[in-house]
C-alpha cells in the first residue's frame, strides 16, 4: 500500500480529498506569498483557526445526529460577555469564571436539545430560535458595549504558548481527539451515527433516542462556550458583537470536511481539516491583499457545492 492509501485506511477514510485539497491550497499560497510558510504565521494561522475549529466540532456531533445548530454564534457572544462580567464585575475566581462559562453553554444546550428532542421542534426551527433570543439577551445585559478589563493571567488561554505552540492551537487539537474518540469508541458515537442514520430504527434497536439527542446538544453548546473562552482571552474583553456568522463557518467547516448534512456520515477529522482549510483561505487572500469580502463569497459557494455534492452522491448511491 502507498502512504496516502495507508493515511486514508487508518485515518482520513472520507476526509481524503479535503486533505488533499487543504495541501494544495498551501503549496499555493507559499508559491504566491514568502510571509505564508513562515513558523510565526504558521503558529498564528493554527490559533485564528482554533476558535472557528473547536465550533465546528461541536457542529458536527449536531449533524451527524440529524440535526444542526445555529446557536453556537449567539452562545459564544452570550457566555463571552457573562464570563468577562463574572472576571471584572463579580471579581470570581478565574478557573470558577471558566466553569460557569462552559455550565452555561452547556446549559443553552440543553434547553436546545429539550426542544428537540422532547417537543419535537425541528432543530432548524429551535437553534434558531434559541439564536435569536440569547443574541437579544446578550445585548440587553451589555447594554450593546463591551466588557473590558480582564485579568491579565486569563490572556494565557487565548494568547499563551506552550512549548512554543499557541494554547488555542492544543486545545483545539486536543477536544478534536477527545471527541473522534467518543465518536468513534463509546457507546454515546454509535448512537449520534445511528440517530442520525435513521432514528425510528435507533429507537426500534433500543437506543434511548430523546437522551441522546439531549446529549448532542449539550455536547455542542458546552464547546461552543470553550470557543467563547478562547476569543474573550485573546481579546480580552466581552463582547456582545462576538460570534455574528460563526454559525455558518461552522457549517461550512463540517460539509467541507465530508460529514453528510442529512446525518449518519462524517466525523471530526475532516472537520478539522475543513476549519484548517478555511482558515489557510483567510489567511493567504490576507497575505495577497484580497478584499476579505472575497471570502464570505466563497465560503457561500463552498457550502452550497458541498452540500450539493453530497446530495448528488446520496441520489447515486440510491440509483436515482
Amino acid at each position: 500500500m502507498t502512504i496516502l492509501k495507508k493515511l486514508q485506511s487508518s485515518f482520513l477514510g472520507r476526509s481524503t480529498g479535503i486533505f488533499i485539497g487543504l495541501v494544495c491550497l498551501m503549496v499555493v499560497f507559499s508559491i504566491m506569498s514568502s510571509s505564508f510558510f513562515t513558523l510565526n504565521n504558521i503558529m498564528n494561522l493554527t490559533r485564528q483557526v482554533s476558535i472557528s475549529a473547536i465550533l465546528a466540532v461541536g457542529m458536527t456531533i449536531a449533524i451527524i445526529g440529524g440535526g444542526i445548530d445555529l446557536s453556537v454564534g449567539s452562545i459564544v457572544a452570550f457566555v463571552s460577555v457573562i464570563v468577562a462580567s463574572a472576571l471584572v464585575n463579580w471579581q470570581l475566581n478565574m478557573w470558577l469564571a471558566i466553569l460557569l462559562g462552559i455550565a452555561l453553554g452547556a446549559l443553552i444546550g440543553a434547553i436546545n436539545g429539550v426542544l428537540i428532542s422532547v417537543f419535537g421542534i425541528p432543530p432548524f426551527i429551535a437553534t434558531l430560535g434559541t439564536m435569536t433570543a440569547f443574541r437579544g439577551l446578550t445585548y440587553l445585559y451589555t447594554g450593546g458595549y463591551p466588557i473590558y478589563g480582564l485579568p491579565t493571567q486569563f490572556a494565557w488561554f487565548g494568547a499563551g504558548y506552550v512549548a512554543g505552540i499557541p494554547v488555542p492551537s492544543i486545545l483545539m487539537f486536543l477536544i478534536a481527539v477527545v471527541v473522534h474518540f467518543i465518536l468513534n469508541r463509546t457507546t454515546f458515537g454509535r448512537a449520534v451515527y445511528a440517530i442520525g442514520g435513521n432514528e425510528e430504527a435507533a429507537r426500534l434497536s433500543g437506543i434511548r433516542v430523546t437522551r441522546n439527542k439531549l446529549y448532542i446538544y449539550v455536547a455542542s453548546g458546552a464547546l461552543a462556550a470553550v470557543s467563547a473562552i478562547v476569543l474573550t482571552s485573546r481579546l480580552r474583553s466581552g463582547l456582545p458583537t462576538a460570534g455574528v456568522g460563526y454559525e455558518l463557518n461552522a457549517i461550512a467547516a463540517v460539509v467541507l470536511g465530508g460529514t453528510s448534512m442529512s446525518g449518519g456520515e462524517g466525523g471530526v477529522v475532516g472537520t478539522l481539516f475543513g476549519a484548517l482549510l478555511m482558515g489557510v483561505l483567510s489567511n493567504g487572500l490576507n497575505l495577497m491583499n484580497v478584499d476579505p469580502y472575497v471570502l464570505e463569497v466563497i465560503t457561500g459557494t463552498i457550502i452550497v457545492i458541498a452540500v450539493l455534492s453530497d446530495s448528488l452522491k446520496k441520489k447515486k448511491a440510491q440509483g436515482n
